[in-house]
Protein backbone atom coordinates (compact mmCIF):
# COMPACT_ATOMS: atom_id res chain seq x y z
CA UNK A 1 0.00 0.00 0.00
CA UNK A 2 1.38 3.46 -0.84
CA UNK A 3 1.76 5.55 1.84
CA UNK A 4 2.32 9.13 0.26
CA UNK A 5 -0.52 11.10 1.31
CA UNK A 6 -1.41 15.04 0.80
CA UNK A 7 -3.59 15.89 3.77
CA UNK A 8 -4.03 19.33 4.41
CA UNK A 9 -5.09 21.33 7.62
CA UNK A 10 -7.47 23.86 6.74
CA UNK A 11 -7.78 27.03 8.17
CA UNK A 12 -10.27 25.69 10.16
CA UNK A 13 -8.22 22.81 11.35
CA UNK A 14 -10.50 20.85 9.14
CA UNK A 15 -8.20 18.10 7.56
CA UNK A 16 -8.91 17.44 3.93
CA UNK A 17 -6.88 14.36 1.89
CA UNK A 18 -5.93 15.72 -1.53
CA UNK A 19 -3.76 12.58 -2.62
CA UNK A 20 -6.43 11.95 -5.40
CA UNK A 21 -7.77 15.72 -5.87
CA UNK A 22 -8.34 17.23 -9.27
CA UNK A 23 -6.69 20.39 -9.79
CA UNK A 24 -9.31 22.66 -11.02
CA UNK A 25 -6.55 25.67 -12.02
CA UNK A 26 -3.12 26.77 -10.59
CA UNK A 27 -0.47 29.08 -10.99
CA UNK A 28 2.73 26.92 -9.47
CA UNK A 29 4.99 28.85 -10.87
CA UNK A 30 8.92 28.73 -9.28
CA UNK A 31 10.35 31.53 -7.42
CA UNK A 32 7.71 30.77 -4.87
CA UNK A 33 5.51 33.59 -3.74
CA UNK A 34 1.90 34.78 -3.47
CA UNK A 35 0.88 34.13 -7.20
CA UNK A 36 1.62 30.65 -6.44
CA UNK A 37 -2.10 28.95 -5.73
CA UNK A 38 -4.15 26.35 -6.46
CA UNK A 39 -8.10 25.03 -6.71
CA UNK A 40 -8.40 21.36 -5.80
CA UNK A 41 -11.83 19.57 -6.20
CA UNK A 42 -11.36 16.43 -3.82
CA UNK A 43 -13.46 12.54 -4.43
CA UNK A 44 -15.64 13.30 -1.83
CA UNK A 45 -16.75 16.42 -3.56
CA UNK A 46 -14.63 19.13 -1.30
CA UNK A 47 -13.44 22.58 -2.51
CA UNK A 48 -10.09 23.38 -1.34
CA UNK A 49 -8.23 26.97 -2.12
CA UNK A 50 -4.66 26.71 -1.73
CA UNK A 51 -2.72 29.78 -1.60
CA UNK A 52 1.02 30.77 -0.78
CA UNK A 53 1.33 33.71 1.96
CA UNK A 54 4.39 35.27 0.53
CA UNK A 55 6.97 31.63 0.91
CA UNK A 56 10.17 31.70 -1.57
CA UNK A 57 10.45 28.07 -0.44
CA UNK A 58 7.37 26.45 -0.21
CA UNK A 59 4.33 26.62 -3.00
CA UNK A 60 1.74 25.88 -0.60
CA UNK A 61 0.82 27.13 2.98
CA UNK A 62 -2.36 28.51 3.18
CA UNK A 63 -5.56 25.36 2.43
CA UNK A 64 -9.03 26.29 2.73
CA UNK A 65 -12.74 25.03 2.05
CA UNK A 66 -14.62 26.83 -0.32
CA UNK A 67 -18.06 26.67 -2.18
CA UNK A 68 -18.00 25.34 -5.62
CA UNK A 69 -19.36 28.56 -7.16
CA UNK A 70 -16.25 30.02 -5.92
CA UNK A 71 -13.77 27.42 -6.60
CA UNK A 72 -15.15 27.04 -10.34
CA UNK A 73 -14.84 31.26 -10.73
CA UNK A 74 -12.08 31.65 -8.72
CA UNK A 75 -10.02 34.40 -10.46
CA UNK A 76 -6.15 34.81 -8.52
CA UNK A 77 -5.47 38.64 -7.69
CA UNK A 78 -1.67 37.95 -7.88
CA UNK A 79 0.83 37.37 -10.55
CA UNK A 80 4.52 36.55 -10.44
CA UNK A 81 6.73 39.15 -11.12
CA UNK A 82 10.27 38.93 -12.08
CA UNK A 83 12.93 40.66 -10.26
Amino acid sequence: MDKSRYIVTTTHGEQVDLTQAQILRSNNLYPFGQHNYAIYLTPAGTFVKALNSGEREIMLTHYELIGEAEARNYDHPYFRTDN
